[in-house]
């Protein structure tokens, strides 16, 4: 597992450092959703809600203590000034790391590139996988995470956005925000089972990989399972 960081201009293929092994096969290169980053990474809807929140009691306070509504209406204009810079810059971050991070997966592993002011692309071996989880959010998009090996730590700076939130102690690598979860779920259980030659039962959700600590081998409950919306 490795990171490199390059420059978009020198790629030889959008989204890969370097051009892979003639043995080697690119099965699906995918972008975050810029909406779905922007509810689920940003979290856009939270901040137009708290920002509600405040302004609905300023003005209740304003009118309870009998403040002029010139007054209330100054304190409004500047918390609504606040907000709107807040979400533009917040849709501007979310539009900016949809825009310039590329997930992709091969026969042999996954990559991701992502970072706005300095790029870097993360190789995954598959063999370096333990498990994957899938959550499909609401609007149709889901996140793929990873667990890694043990011996194979990656910084969580390094990994953000493209991360498990909080998983701070352990590092998840994900697949934020992306299109058609369900169906790139299944090509990477399908891949992994291929890569690693180890039957993988698909179900709904989540892959188990080989390297999984206590799992039983070729045991039914191997796969994808669980389906989670948020």
């Amino acid at each position: 597992m490795s990171a490199h960081h390059d420059d978009f201009a020198f790629e030889p293929i959008p989204g890969l450092p370097e051009l892979p092994p003639q043995d080697e096969k690119i099965l699906w290169q995918g972008n975050p959703s810029r909406n779905s980053m922007a509810v689920h990474v940003f979290h856009v809807r939270k901040i137009v809600i708290y920002f509600g929140l405040l302004m609905a009691f300023q003005l209740a306070s304003g009118l309870y203590d009998g403040t002029a509504a010139s007054v209330i209406a100054g304190d409004l204009a500047v918390l609504l000034a606040g907000s709107t810079l807040c979400l533009v810059l917040l849709a501007g971050l979310a539009w900016g790391y949809s825009r310039s991070t590329i997930y992709t997966v091969t026969s042999r592993r996954l990559v991701m590139r992502h970072g706005i002011a300095l790029p870097m692309s993360i190789n995954i071996p598959f063999s370096k996988i333990d498990a994957a989880q899938m959550v499909e959010h609401a609007n149709g998009t889901g996140t793929i995470t990873m667990q890694i090996t043990d011996d194979n730590r990656l910084a969580w700076l390094a990994l953000w956005p493209s991360v498990r939130p909080w998983s701070f102690k352990s590092p998840q690598p994900a697949l934020r925000c992306i299109e058609n979860p369900r169906s790139v779920a299944s090509l990477i259980a399908a891949t992994i089972a291929a890569a690693e030659g180890d039957c993988i039962k698909l179900a709904p959700v989540a892959v188990s990989t080989p390297q999984a600590k206590g799992r039983q081998a070729k045991h039914d409950d191997t796969g994808l399972r669980g389906a989670a919306t948020a």
